[in-house]
């Protein structure tokens, strides 16, 4: 009889919510970002076939970079650019279009440029690396004037340091932009990624939503086609970037904070005056 009793107040409250925040009434959210996207054509396929509205970051001048942003973007997926960005260490790793801090202004602009040009239109930007240039103001103003002139493209702040003060200054420039909560697999092992996207799923019903980046690696892809399309047995709902972004902004007016509007692809090679 307790349980009951305690299963119809649940449902009461559930029908009642009392705080008027969206999360009561539509359940948590979380959104994922295929970046590293580029290099492997076997993989960047196989990460386009995952079921859902994922997003997909490509590395400029990768291999297969343009052919399987095109293919993503036919599917009616979101694509970006993975910009490289000066780390602390192993910066032979960023390849080529790299953001560093060594750069002035008009150098920053002109590799942006040619990065973007390098793709078909993209919605937004995310930092490969970065741990180091991240945590520069100045490259960061330069780079989100670059972004803003382009329409207002979304940046989403991949976090690979704790110190990045990136979304800090796309925010000052009124761009949509995000951050990186979870990363699925820093470890390349299935155990591992299955525990980061335990991970995922907790803080998005903590919170409200959640925005998890992961990276087509063979183990990663085995994980993802198992575990995506059970995402509904686990009460949240799978969003494009578009709409976790307006999710988010919706919860965050409800607590009296502003958002800046979502952006729509443009020319890379053409950008506002």
């Amino acid at each position: 009889m307790s349980r009951l009793l305690c299963l119809a107040l649940a449902l009461l409250a559930g029908t009642q919510p009392a705080t008027g925040d969206p999360v009561a009434t539509q359940g948590p959210v979380v959104a994922l970002l295929i970046d590293d996207m580029g290099y492997r054509l076997e993989e960047g396929e196989a990460a386009l076939g995952l079921p859902g509205p994922l997003a997909y970051s490509f590395l400029p001048y990768t291999p297969h970079a343009r052919a399987l942003a095109e293919q993503a973007r036919a599917l009616g997926r979101e694509i970006l650019l993975h910009l490289p960005m000066e780390a602390e260490r192993d910066n032979h790793l960023l390849g080529p279009g790299a953001l560093l801090g060594s750069m002035d202004r008009a150098r920053i602009e002109q590799t942006l440029e040619a990065d973007l040009a390098a793709l078909p239109p993209v919605i937004g930007v995310n930092n490969h690396m970065g741990s180091r240039l991240t945590r520069e103001p100045m490259p960061m103003h330069w780079l989100m004037e670059g972004l803003r002139r382009h329409g207002g493209l979304i940046f989403i702040d991949s976090r690979t340091t704790a110190a990045t003060v990136a979304a800090t200054v796309a925010r000052q420039y009124g761009l949509a932009q995000l951050s990186r909560d979870v990363f699925l697999d820093n470890r390349d092992d299935p155990a591992a990624i299955r525990e980061q996207f335990r991970r995922w799923l907790r803080r998005a019903w903590l919170h409200g939503h959640s925005l998890a980046i992961a990276h087509p690696r063979p183990a990663t892809l085995a994980v993802l086609a198992l575990e995506l399309p059970r995402l509904r047995q686990h009460g949240v709902r799978l969003v494009s970037l578009e709409e976790f972004y307006r999710y988010k902004s919706r919860r965050q007016t409800w607590q009296s904070a502003s958002s800046s509007p979502w952006p729509k692809a443009v020319k890379s090679s053409r950008p506002l005056p």
